[in-house]
């Protein structure tokens, strides 16, 4: 016998449940238990089917970002708060809603937005949310999806799919978002070349999304020879491993001897930015979309000489999440949820994460 809505409501929004939580800089997740929250009007209640281990979350857990030269950032600094339920790529399954919510109903298979701007800003207005001055992020400045349940403040922040692996997509809202974002900005010159650095998760979502996007031919960059194996099976056209002398050499042999148009680097280290500065060819286009920091010493009249644009890529605005969602649905993008842990192994995910053991992109099952 099917459960009536009401019966499946009772079933799936228990009194509480447990949620991994950052109680301080530097230390461990804790499972705690939330007690489940009282919907108003416009919010919706979330069962987590998968929740993405992304790079930014372990800054949080750390406590800081490297600004170089012995510098650093406190999240402190950037307004997080702790407890915190850390986790913004969320794919789940609607459990609840608020009485004015008519367009989800209980069951939908949905990924949630996590960019949450103030909305009231100019730049909220214009639809980047993702780029606020005071922002409202889920799993970031407000409990995000390490947890059974997340609480979304307004169901404008959900995507109704029709995707049928929820977990490999539960990366498409931050990887796949800004893998976007950057490709975008990448190929608005049309350029022959672009020179994709690093064989992570973001990398591998943004060689399928150039190849669909793009008329380009891709060359992917990093150091991991079975990652740079997988960019290959992913679409890139030409892989180099960096690790061997003569990289720089061969990047510029594959572009004509006058370097790439188009260069998005999602490591963004010391290392990988003089190599992008090196080989980026004149008018050409760089797009950092790494956080893992530091900084160099540039020549100041290389940017007039070479004429070339340097701009940074921030996941995504929630037009640009949809656009994604729709080529997933057609097929576009491969699944890159490659590690799988319980809400419980959260900690070993970290620790995986920081050994540089997970090939794609690991997620979280509550």
């Amino acid at each position: 016998m099917t459960p009536n809505l009401n019966n499946l409501q009772k079933i799936m929004t228990p009194s509480s449940f447990k949620a991994a939580q950052i109680m301080g800089s530097n230390k461990p997740l804790i499972l705690n238990e939330i007690k489940t929250p009282i919907l108003d009007k416009k919010q919706v209640l979330v069962k987590v089917k998968a929740v993405g281990v992304c790079h930014s979350d372990l800054h949080l857990v750390e406590g800081f970002y490297d600004l170089g030269k012995g510098e650093i950032l406190k999240v402190s600094e950037r307004g997080v708060k702790f407890p915190l339920t850390p986790g913004h790529e969320i794919a789940g399954i609607v459990a609840k809603t608020g009485e004015s919510v008519t367009e989800f109903q209980i069951g939908d298979k949905v990924l949630v937005y996590p960019w949450i701007g103030c909305g009231n800003c100019k730049i909220c207005k214009s639809g980047n949310e993702n780029l606020c001055d005071d922002p409202e992020s889920l799993g970031i400045y407000q409990n995000g999806g390490y947890a059974e349940f997340i609480l979304i403040p307004n169901s404008k922040y959900l995507i109704k799919t029709k995707i049928i692996d929820l977990e490999g997509s539960a990366s498409l809202t931050c990887a796949g978002v800004t893998a976007y974002n950057a490709i975008k900005k990448a190929s608005k010159t049309n350029p022959k070349f672009i020179l994709i650095v690093g064989a992570g998760g973001l990398a591998f979502m943004a060689i399928q999304i150039a190849k669909e996007i793009s008329s380009a031919e891709i060359i992917c960059v990093a150091r991991n020879l079975k990652k740079l194996e997988k960019a290959k099976k992913l679409g890139a056209d030409h892989i180099i491993d960096s690790s061997f002398d003569g990289y720089v050499q061969e990047i510029l042999s594959l572009c004509d001897e006058k370097g790439p148009e188009s260069i998005v680097d999602f490591v963004n280290v010391p290392e990988t930015v003089k190599l992008d500065l090196k080989v980026l060819r004149k008018g050409g286009n760089l797009i950092l979309a790494g956080l893992f920091g530091g900084s160099i010493n540039v020549s100041l009249v290389s940017f007039p000489l070479k004429a070339i644009t340097i701009q940074g890529a921030y996941t995504g605005n929630y037009q640009d999440l949809v656009d994604l969602v729709v080529l997933s649905e057609k097929g576009v993008i491969e699944p890159i949820a490659t590690k799988r842990y319980a809400l419980k192994e959260v900690n070993t995910a970290f620790e995986d994460l920081k050994l540089k053991q997970i090939i794609g992109r690991a997620v979280i099952i509550p």
